[in-house]
């Protein structure tokens, strides 16, 4: 695999006229690939920082094999790489000049751009804490029976209320973001569809949320309960109903990410009918050509 296999292009465009149809061949293991193009096409490369973003397609013969993301500042997303085809990546960008504060993708694939970024710039990896595993839903089993009260999908008009329960998750997973109606567009919270599990009296106890349907492939993104309020099955209803819905609207994949290091989380999302798809990994890098 030569590293000029890969041609680079800063217009989403382009690179979704080239890679779409391979991307949608594989929707759940492509689900970063396909949301971050998306957000790319649906609000401009200006949305996402100074620097253009840039897209990567590794073809041969006329067929498309992997590709790459990256929006500056972040770091690079991959599609699955074989370590020749990481090897090859990380020549390519390494001989162009790239700085890279960081890689995610499935943990081998990860694990192998980590190593081969290492040998052609001598930055060094460093295998973030945070363990993801990656679910995609088989048959959907809600439980039964479901905790007293109801799932109540939120709007427009409860733009206050959505912003709250973002902000709460927010915090509880340690993410820094700013959220108010000024700066609500340009997060990653603003373009999802949110359920609240509300109590008989109406109270809300828990929220799920879940992305716009992309290449046949819905992911459900956020799920939160307060500390309080866990062990009583609000998560697992409302994640439950998010699921449902996402059926309806025409899925033919429905994925969603946990943390490994939450193993009731983990448990819930598998009493629902989630399959590990694959566990992900992220690298820092530190050092020579890293930032």
């Amino acid at each position: 695999m030569r590293p000029d296999d890969w041609s680079l292009t800063e217009d989403v465009d382009v690179f979704l006229a080239r890679a779409g149809d391979f991307l949608r061949s594989r929707p759940g293991r492509h689900v970063m690939q396909l949301t971050w193009a998306e957000r790319v096409r649906a609000r401009g490369a200006e949305a996402f920082g100074d620097e253009a973003p840039v897209f990567g397609v590794l073809e041969r013969a006329g067929e498309v094999h992997a590709t790459f993301y990256r929006l500056p500042p972040r770091g690079l997303g991959l599609s699955p790489l074989t370590p020749e085809q990481a090897d090859s990546l990380a020549a390519r960008l390494a001989a162009l000049g790239y700085s890279l504060p960081s890689v995610s993708a499935d943990h081998s694939t990860a694990t192998a751009f980590a190593g081969a970024w290492q040998r052609h710039t001598g930055a060094t990896p460093e295998l973030r804490d945070t363990r993801l595993r990656l679910y995609r839903l088989g048959t959907l089993t809600p439980p039964e029976p479901p905790p007293a009260g109801r799932s109540r999908v939120l709007g427009e008009q409860d733009l206050e209320e959505v912003m709250f329960w973002c902000g709460e998750f927010a915090e509880a997973v340690g993410e820094v973001v700013s959220l108010d109606a000024g700066s609500w567009a340009g997060t990653r919270f603003a373009d999802k569809r949110y359920t609240l599990w509300e109590t008989p009296d109406g109270t809300p106890v828990s929220v799920a949320g879940m992305n716009p349907s992309i290449g046949g492939q819905i992911q459900v993104d956020i799920v939160y309960t307060p500390a309080r309020l866990r062990g009583r099955g609000y998560a697992a209803a409302v994640t439950a109903e998010v699921s449902r819905a996402a059926l309806a609207a025409g899925a033919r994949e429905v994925v969603l990410f946990a943390d490994l290091s939450n193993p009731t989380s983990n448990a819930l999302y598998q009493r629902l009918g989630y399959r590990t798809l694959a566990d992900w990994g992220l690298y820092d890098f530190t050092g020579a050509e890293a930032t």
